[in-house]
């Protein structure tokens, strides 16, 4: 939902944006709706339109809670961001289960063919999970690996979850 709008982009052409790079991302935005949230403030949270790659009109109203869950791609890559989390996770998939989820998605969701989302996975999405996303697991305070499949690792999120929410 942090996405930088992208309408100029044709779907023809959409292979070559690079939405895996940290530029992609409204990373300043993100960083003081994460921060108001923390100081019990409401905010405004954007939605992302990936057919049209624009920010939408609308957005939802997020109120404060204990447990604010965040996911994303770049959600530690950026220090600033990773200084607001109390739990940092990184969810290690397969290359590719990665893929298939990807293809499956931009398929269904977002009007794409095999060939485009081929393309971009192994121009842009494959060298920009090694560059920026993958090195990010340094940062993890726990790796979960298998794709999410994982009973151990889960335990302890269902721990840590059950703690902050008492």
């Amino acid at each position: 939902n942090y996405y930088h709008s992208a309408e100029y982009i044709s779907n023809e052409n959409i292979t070559a944006y690079n939405f895996d790079h940290p530029d992609a991302f409204d990373t300043p935005l993100l960083h003081k709706q994460l921060s108001d949230l923390k100081a019990g403030r409401p905010i405004e949270m954007p939605q992302y339109d990936f057919v049209h790659h624009r920010r939408r009109a609308d957005s939802i109203h997020v109120e404060p809670r204990p447990l604010v869950i965040i996911e994303g791609l770049m959600v530690l890559y950026d220090k600033q961001i990773r200084d607001l989390l109390d739990l940092k996770l990184y969810v290690d998939t397969p290359d590719d289960i990665r893929f298939i989820r990807r293809l499956n998605r931009d398929m269904t969701e977002r009007g794409r063919t095999v060939e485009s989302v081929v393309r971009q996975y192994l121009e842009v999405v494959r060298p920009g999970h090694f560059s920026f996303i993958e090195p990010t697991k340094e940062f993890a305070d726990i790796v979960i690996p298998e794709g999410g499949h994982n009973e151990n690792a889960l335990r302890v999120l269902i721990t840590f979850v059950k703690d902050i929410t008492r």
